[in-house]
């Protein structure tokens, strides 16, 4: 009877100790271990990428945007001078507007692409990840998805250019250049790979601010994991 009771205390002093150390304050700054780096760093960029989506898949993402408004094709702009200076600067507007307004109805499209790539994330990715630079995770992510989202990015930019009539307006504006006498080297700048190519850099970029907002600012660690991995380094 004695050793039953001895080894029920053995086993409740065994319990209590545990529950002691875990509500101890050292036990959160534990090590984060490789399985917490891997999720730490998907939420991440998962947190970037639906914030980056959400600023700029919205009316005047693009075009309110000081850094991210888009402008004709640089090897369009002095089509946009000419216009301009021949007092078309109307039709010009048109096609810039609705240009912004193509790349901020694709942005809402762009979701999955990521999501996908963010899921190809490995643990030896995400140890590397979170002890690199404040943008580490984006500049990975850049480096292995780029060419993937181009070409999953281009049909729907097409159609969004089309839907919004960009097309038509910027087609309008280089007919107009192209018509002139004075004209010899006629040009059709690739529209939609113009655009796909500022859309993704834009989403990239905020992808990149979010990342390193969590890595330097406390407050934008909005869930537990996101305390654990950032909070300290593996």
């Amino acid at each position: 009877m004695l050793k039953h009771c001895l080894l029920l205390l053995c086993v409740a002093f065994t319990i209590s100790s545990c529950e002691t150390l875990s509500n101890l304050p050292g036990a959160a700054n534990l090590p984060v271990t490789e399985t917490e780096a891997a999720q730490g760093i998907r939420e991440a960029l998962d947190q970037g990428v639906s914030r980056g989506i959400a600023l700029l898949n919205k009316e005047n993402g693009f075009f309110g945007s000081e850094t991210y408004k888009l402008l004709l094709p640089p090897e369009a702009q002095r089509v946009e001078t000419t216009l301009r200076q021949l007092g078309m600067s109307a039709m010009v507007d048109k096609a810039i507007l609705q240009i912004n307004r193509a790349a901020e109805d694709a942005v809402g499209s762009a979701s999955p692409i990521f999501v996908d790539a963010i899921k190809q994330l490995t643990i030896a990715d995400a140890l590397n990840i979170i002890r690199g630079s404040d943008t580490a995770a984006t500049h990975y992510f850049k480096q292995k998805t780029t060419d993937k989202l181009i070409a999953a990015f281009s049909p729907i930019i097409k159609s969004s250019l089309e839907k919004f009539s960009a097309t038509k307006y910027y087609g309008d504006v280089i007919n107009a250049y192209n018509r002139f006498p004075t004209t010899i080297n006629k040009i059709n700048p690739d529209l939609p790979s113009y655009v796909v190519g500022r859309t993704v850099d834009a989403l990239f970029d905020q992808i990149g601010k979010e990342e390193a907002a969590i890595r330097t600012n406390p407050a934008e660690r909005t869930t537990q994991i996101l305390k654990r991995v950032f909070g300290s380094r593996v």
